[in-house]
């Protein structure tokens, strides 16, 4: 088989990929209004909930490490058809799990299984494309996923409300019906077979440690990784922080949720308009700007108190440049490594996530009353990516 070139990319494909990518985003966001209402269900602690949402990314960063090796051997379908399948099993268990511990368990596995989606998306179009126009056709796969966490939270927050938290996990199950659907009608294997790397441990491990080595590449992974958990700091804790500390109304939350959403397709357009003028270093680097004036505003939150007018529209510019930073970092590393590209990008979707959730941990250990934790998380988490950016990940 060919390689797919970048014409054959048409504008369904484009709004299949992301709606594809949106999987995860979906597993996460829906139940995010719903996390005290599932607390009370269940008859467990806001902090176990908690867990539910830092397992996911557990599973989901310890995935990658394997689904990025089978989608470099076997092809890049039969990796996301597998993923997907198991993702919709798994989310059958939430749905009737009778208590805390089994959907905690549950949820890892469907965090395994999402893995999938999310490494194969972004080698297929590497297969397609180099650099800032992999960079600038990842921001607008970025622009048709986002519509799922805008409007995710809204819809979670109703289904919640008047049908019960359950109902939430029976949406994944369908919505994962659909994408296997049109995974096995629509997507081409864009891996020729002379191209496929054998499947053995030896090799594996080694292409790891040979990224693991590259200092530039640990650089930019890290910076991706740490951008990344500053908004997971916000997804673990964000709903009780907005809900149980401030007010806001379970069904309302989603509103709030979605200015993070619209300022995320905002700077995701811009990136995807001006990345080819301007270079990935550029793009990152006023990314990391706009992060950290949103960090210095979430901290200025907590020592003055000054409550929800300026935590929301600090989470909005954190949150809004997190795909910026991201698409640009991934875009240079796999550059350097393009015969690898699924190892790759396994490497850095494990970091991303092994540090979000070991973020989201650090959370659950903290007072889930208190609104500090989560503010002085992201404004720790945005100075790292700044960090090791300017000390490592700039010689790319």
């Amino acid at each position: 088989m060919n390689q797919v070139q970048a014409p054959k990319l048409s504008l369904f494909l484009f709004i299949l990929l992301g709606a594809i990518s949106a999987i995860t985003p979906l597993a996460i966001d829906l139940y995010l209004p719903a996390m005290p209402a599932i607390a009370d269900g269940l008859g467990t602690e806001a902090n176990r909930v908690q867990v539910t949402l830092t397992i996911y990314t557990v599973g989901f960063a310890l995935g990658q490490l394997l689904h990025g090796p089978l989608a470099d051997s076997y092809g890049r379908k039969p990796v996301l058809v597998a993923g997907v399948a198991a993702f919709g099993l798994a989310a059958i268990g939430c749905t009737f799990a009778p208590n805390i511990d089994t959907l905690i368990a549950v949820r890892a596995i469907q965090g395994f299984a999402g893995a999938a989606a999310a490494v194969v998306i972004q080698a297929v179009v590497r297969d397609m494309f180099q650099r800032e126009d992999f960079a600038r056709t990842m921001s607008f796969i970025t622009l048709v996923m986002t519509v799922a966490p805008l409007a995710a939270p809204l819809i979670g927050g109703y289904l919640s409300v008047f049908l019960g938290w359950r109902f939430i996990f029976g949406v994944l199950v369908v919505y994962s019906i659909l994408i296997m659907i049109a995974i096995l009608k629509y997507i081409p294997e864009t891996l020729p077979v002379e191209k496929r790397q054998p499947l053995r441990l030896k090799s594996t491990l080694q292409n790891y440690a040979r990224l693991l080595t590259n200092k530039v590449v640990l650089g930019l992974v890290l910076c991706g990784a740490f951008s990344f958990s500053g908004m997971f700091a916000f997804l673990t804790a964000g709903s009780f922080v907005y809900i149980d500390i401030y007010g806001v109304a379970p069904e309302h939350f989603g509103y709030l949720f979605g200015l993070n959403v619209v300022t995320l397709i905002l700077m995701t357009t811009l990136n995807g308009r001006i990345v080819k003028q301007k270079g990935s270093h550029y793009m990152i680097r006023l990314g990391l700007t706009i992060q950290s004036i949103a960090g210095l505003g979430l901290l200025s939150a907590w020592v003055f108190d000054l409550g929800l007018w300026v935590i929301v529209p600090s989470v909005m510019l954190f949150v809004g440049v997190m795909s910026t930073i991201g698409s640009n970092t991934m875009a240079l590393l796999l550059e350097e490594y393009p015969s690898i590209a699924g190892t790759a990008s396994s490497l850095a979707g494990t970091l991303r996530f092994g540090v979000g959730g070991l973020v989201g941990f650090a959370i659950t250990l903290m007072p889930s009353e208190q609104s500090w934790p989560m503010l002085v998380t992201m404004a720790f988490c945005s100075m790292l990516s700044v960090v090791f950016y300017f000390i490592l990940g700039r010689k790319a």
